[in-house]
């Protein structure tokens, strides 16, 4: 069952809506960070590298907090102490402490985005119905990535660190204000955590995910300085791949619930495949532009067909606690991605990051052939994949 947007209840679109505020704020302080780290702070290159990385590393260590907190204390409490943590992050970047003010700020800013999306995930799928999960990830795919682009054009807009950081606060506080008004219906249960809480096929999802997600430090971190010898098409490369990947996600986001996930799941590898592939080799701007949208397409849909398949085989009281973990192998593997990537680039060349980046497809297309399964017992396929009416 798909549903139209204006089907889904209020209640969800002010979760959607909180959540792109949250990474409205998140987006904003991101271009003047290192700058600001360097010129503002005297910080060395190293050190903006430490103080850009340490987000990764918490933000992974916090994945593995924040879904038993869902789980135990509710989607909308995680959700709201994910806002708080990066509203305090704003504040703190202000502070006259120098680095230990930068440091500190993305400490809080990483725990925050972990706790924010795990809360926000696990909600929208229950606010929508466990059916329309692919969609109701869909819409909110569209609010972080809506809130991540637009957030960089309001940093530059507002012009200093210290304005985007005041704004990141007050981004959260209004976001926390907006879900002050939804009421959640999760109850969470007093059951002690079995030892094999993870679903079926769960290692093989995260492991799919993360392989999956390599590319992305290729396409943030060089396919601007590759495409420079090659009409300097990297800018608008990035643009339509980040444009597609907004516009697929809200407008298709539901075809997970319509279309084997199986089938959608390898023809988006083999789009990303594609457009990888084409972007190592050096083509001219158009037809970069072009390998970027499909590798943006492409992207648009292991995630959904991913995580609509494993929370259809998972106990409510456990839903938090898996995004939480997949989420974290998505944080590994970009972050391992991001030191291979510059490796590769630096030995051999920049196509060489790309040719990773597609090769790391295949390892996830081998990982997920069995994770598509037609469940025959368990939970799969009594109550999770039973009618789960939308709270609302």
């Amino acid at each position: 069952m798909v549903l139209t947007p204006h089907e889904f209840s209020s209640r969800f679109w002010t979760v959607i809506a909180a959540t792109f505020l949250g990474f409205l704020g998140i987006g904003t302080v991101m271009p003047g960070l290192a700058p600001h780290v360097r010129h503002d702070l005297g910080g060395s290159d190293r050190t903006v590298g430490f103080v850009i990385g340490i987000f990764s590393l918490v933000a992974l260590a916090s994945r593995f907090l924040s879904g038993p907190l869902a789980d135990r204390r509710g989607r909308k409490i995680t959700f709201l102490l994910g806002l708080g943590c990066c509203s305090a992050a704003g504040l703190v970047y202000l502070l006259p402490l120098g680095l230990g003010s930068a440091y500190a700020g993305r400490v809080l800013q990483g725990f925050g985005e972990a706790c924010l999306y795990t809360g926000a995930a696990t909600w929208v799928v229950e606010l929508g119905g466990l059916l329309r999960s692919g969609q109701s990830l869909g819409y909110l795919s569209g609010g972080i990535w809506g809130g991540i682009s637009a957030g960089p054009v309001v940093g530059h807009w507002l012009g200093s660190f210290a304005n985007a950081a005041l704004f990141q606060c007050l981004s959260a506080l209004a976001a926390m204000a907006l879900l002050s008004f939804v009421e959640e219906h999760y109850k969470p249960e007093e059951h002690h955590r079995a030892a094999n809480w993870k679903p079926q096929g769960f290692w093989q999802a995260g492991l799919s995910v993360g392989f999956v997600n390599v590319h992305y430090p290729v396409m943030a971190g060089f396919v601007i300085l590759h495409l420079a010898s090659y009409g300097n098409s990297g800018p608008a490369a990035f643009s339509a791949y980040a444009a597609v990947i907004l516009t697929s996600r809200l407008f298709l986001g539901g075809l997970p619930d319509r279309l084997p996930p199986r089938a959608l799941f390898f023809g988006g590898l083999g789009c990303m495949a594609t457009g990888l592939v084409l972007l190592a080799l050096g083509p001219r701007p158009v037809v970069a532009v072009f390998a970027a949208g499909l590798l943006g397409f492409g992207f648009s849909f292991p995630w959904s067909c991913v995580a609509t398949t494993i929370l259809r085989r998972t106990a409510p009281g456990d839903r938090g606690s898996v995004i939480g973990g997949l989420s974290a192998f998505y944080d590994a593997f970009v972050g391992g991605g991001s030191f291979a990537a510059g490796f590769l680039s630096h030995r051999f060349g920049y196509p060489s990051a790309f040719v990773m980046g597609a090769g790391c497809l295949l390892f996830a297309a081998v990982i997920a052939n069995s994770l598509f399964v037609e469940e025959s017992g368990g939970y799969g396929a009594g109550q999770a994949l039973g009618p789960v009416p939308s709270e609302g």
